[in-house]
């Protein structure tokens, strides 16, 4: 069976990406930072709990040493935790932001590589956005154009660059990052916009599933590859 560890999966395109994923038979492993949060998402779902945090190194470590411990491997992992730091724009906002949407995902790769170099299909998803495509946001036709959130874009660039980065670096892995499509989820909530988290985490298992032969180093939606 294939194990999977989706961060930040308690709620949201995560929570629905679990489902799914565990509807094909996976082995999945909720990551959230709040327990009791991560525990009634997990139960309701059928999956499995681990706490972790992806600003705090010791979480971070903890939660690949019991899924380690239990499995002895990773396939998947789907880096999903993130935030939008909406609102101010100061260096403690920024602060916060980057370290969970951006250095989160070099905290937990770092921590999943010897799990993920263990299995013989090791498939790294980075829910990334649009909105840090300097393509999109330059553009007038395309929403990002008009969306206000310069801390969340910077952020999921370098998510997505990390992304290509780990790719080139670790060729035996795959590593593609997501847009997974403009979301109703509590991170949107203020802006009143959005589709189903299921319809949007479709994308995200699409490349959770890739065969063998599958692409790496891309940043993709649910039409295929895009600019960024």
């Amino acid at each position: 069976m294939t194990v999977t560890l989706i961060t930040g999966a308690n709620k949201g395109i995560g929570f629905e990406t679990a489902k799914q994923l565990l509807e094909l038979g996976h082995v999945v492993y909720i990551g959230a930072r709040d327990v009791e949060r991560g525990e009634k998402a997990a139960a309701a779902l059928g999956a499995r709990f681990v706490q972790l945090d992806v600003t705090d190194d010791a979480s971070v470590n903890s939660a690949l040493a019991t899924i380690g411990s239990a499995e002895g491997r990773l396939d998947v992992l789907v880096h999903n935790a993130g935030i939008l730091g909406h609102g101010v724009t100061d260096g403690p906002t920024a602060l916060r932001v980057f370290d969970t949407n951006a250095v989160g995902v070099v905290r937990v790769t770092e921590a999943a590589l010897p799990l993920l170099r263990k299995s013989s299909n090791p498939t790294v998803v980075t829910v990334s956005s649009s909105a840090g495509s300097f393509w999109a946001v330059n553009n007038p036709d395309r929403p990002e154009f008009h969306l206000p959130l310069a801390l969340y874009s910077a952020s999921k660039s370098a998510a997505t660059m990390l992304t290509i980065q780990y790719a080139k670096a670790q060729p035996g892995i795959k590593f593609n990052a997501v847009e997974p499509g403009t979301t109703a989820t509590d991170m949107t909530a203020a802006f009143g916009i959005g589709r189903s988290p299921e319809e949007s985490a479709r994308t995200v298992v699409r490349l959770a599933t890739l065969d063998a032969d599958g692409p790496t180093g891309t940043l993709q939606d649910e039409t295929g590859t895009l600019p960024w």
